[in-house]
């Protein structure tokens, strides 16, 4: 069975004065459809790297990337962008939502460019997911009417209006207190129980804790990929320990 995701023999390689930095040095990974996959590492490890490259933000300097069985690293930036609407959702840190703009009107934005349904399906698919995430009531808020939690929703919404099978979270979490955060993870919890591939990069371990895998990297490498052990989710203190054993 072919993968959703696949990389081989992946690099990308800046260069920093005349020394050639290997952010990504040979990865190979693949992710299957309905996996929830925390990324992990320090600073510099490769990390959001390997989230750009695999959310066809960025291209690798060589290497395969096979994204539903499309051969992609060696798309053009507007073949990307295309591909990036049509089958990827993206949640941010800092929500990236526009400062004007409605809570709605956010969510309706992926369609928009897209142009797939009609004003009317499109408003309603745009509120069914602001009340998904239990945001009913707010469609006309924006930003600055909204909580750091609330403003995430928002994002988490926006990120499923195509009805994409793959969504990237970078660091979802970093901007929220405590009990945003784990508002926000449960959502992610029940996306992926409903089948949704989650791939998300944190530096967080009781974040981490919610994926069924985890791939810790070092200097571009995977020092460790859990994906034997068939799913199950850890406790945080059995992620530290991992992130302790992988960095050591």
């Amino acid at each position: 069975m072919a993968h959703l995701i696949e990389i081989r023999d992946m690099y990308k390689i800046y260069a920093i004065g005349d020394e050639p930095v290997h952010a990504l040095d040979g990865v190979s990974l693949a992710v299957d459809d309905g996996e929830f996959l925390a990324i992990m590492g320090a600073s510099g490890s490769g990390k959001s790297t390997m989230l750009n490259i695999l959310g066809c933000l960025d291209t690798p300097t060589r290497g395969s990337y096979l994204l539903d069985g499309i051969e992609v690293a060696s798309r053009t930036r507007t073949e990307l962008a295309r591909i990036r609407n049509q089958k990827l959702g993206f949640v941010f840190q800092s929500f990236n939502l526009l400062s004007r703009t409605t809570a709605l009107e956010q969510v309706e934005l992926p369609d928009l460019y897209m142009g797939r349904l009609s004003h009317s399906a499109r408003r309603r698919r745009a509120m069914e997911l602001l009340e998904r995430v239990g945001l009913k009531g707010r469609e006309s808020h924006t930003p600055a009417q909204l909580s750091g939690g609330q403003q995430q929703r928002v994002a988490i919404a926006r990120a499923l209006m195509n009805n994409p099978p793959v969504l990237f979270a970078d660091e979802p979490t970093g901007n929220l207190d405590t009990k945003s955060s784990v508002e926000i993870m449960n959502i992610f919890t029940e996306l992926s129980n409903e089948g949704i591939t989650i791939v998300m990069v944190t530096h967080e371990d009781d974040i981490a804790a919610y994926a069924k895998r985890h791939i810790v990297m070092r200097d571009g490498h995977v020092m460790v990929d859990d994906k034997a052990d068939g799913g199950r989710r850890k406790t945080t203190d059995e992620v530290s320990r991992l992130v302790k054993e992988a960095l050591s």
